[in-house]
C-alpha cells in the first residue's frame, strides 16, 4: 500500500513540475533570437543615423533599426498618443504606406515611457510584412525603434524588446541620448 502511494506521489510530483516546466519555456521566437548589426540601410535625414540589426534563426530575417532623436518638441506629455507614434518611430523609411493594425499599447524602456504599435507593409516586391513601431522620451528627447519582417508582429515586438532591454543596448541608448 505504501508503495503505490508512494508512486502516486512521485507521478503527481512530476506531472505538476513538467507542466510548470513547459509554461517557463520561452517561445521559439525569443529562444533562438541572435542580433546581429547591419549597415543603417536608410539615406540621411534630420536625424543621425541610428544603428540597425538583423535577426538570425527564428526571428524570420527580421530587422531592427534604432536611433536617438534629440530636442523633441513634445517635453510635458512625451509619448502620449498613437498618432504621436505613428510620425516619430521611422516606420515611414521603412515603407510610407504602413497601415496601423491595431491600437497601440504603453511600454517602457530603461526607465522611459512611451507607446508601441503594430502595422502591416505592403513592400514594393508584394510581400506583406508585419512592422512594430516603438517610441519612448526622456524629458526632451526620443529613442525610437522600428522593427520589421515577415513573421508575427508580437512575436517580432517581444524579441525586439528582449534585445532592446540588454545591458549593451541600455548603455548604448543612454550615451546616445546624451549625445555621446
Amino acid at each position: 500500500m505504501r508503495r503505490g502511494a508512494t508512486i502516486a506521489a512521485v507521478a503527481v510530483a512530476l506531472g505538476v513540475s513538467g507542466v510548470w516546466a513547459y509554461q517557463r519555456v520561452p517561445s521559439r521566437m525569443e529562444e533562438v533570437a541572435r542580433w546581429r548589426e547591419i549597415a543603417w540601410p536608410f539615406p540621411r535625414d534630420g536625424w543621425p543615423a541610428g544603428r540597425a540589426f538583423r535577426c538570425d534563426g527564428a526571428c524570420e530575417g527580421a530587422e531592427l533599426y534604432v536611433r536617438a532623436k534629440r530636442g523633441f518638441c513634445n517635453c510635458d506629455r512625451g509619448v502620449a498618443d498613437d498618432d504621436e507614434v505613428d510620425r516619430v518611430a521611422d516606420v515611414d523609411l521603412i515603407n510610407p504606406r504602413f497601415a496601423a493594425g491595431a491600437p497601440g499599447e504603453e511600454v517602457s524602456f530603461n526607465e522611459m515611457r512611451g507607446r508601441a504599435r503594430r502595422y502591416d507593409l505592403d513592400m514594393s516586391d508584394g510581400v506583406r510584412h508585419a512592422a512594430i513601431g516603438v517610441a519612448v522620451s526622456r524629458r526632451c528627447d526620443l529613442f525610437v525603434a522600428a522593427a520589421q519582417g515577415r513573421g508575427e508582429a508580437s512575436a517580432m515586438q517581444r524579441a525586439a524588446l528582449a534585445f532592446l532591454q540588454t545591458q549593451e543596448m541600455k548603455g548604448w541608448v543612454l550615451a546616445a541620448l546624451d549625445g555621446q
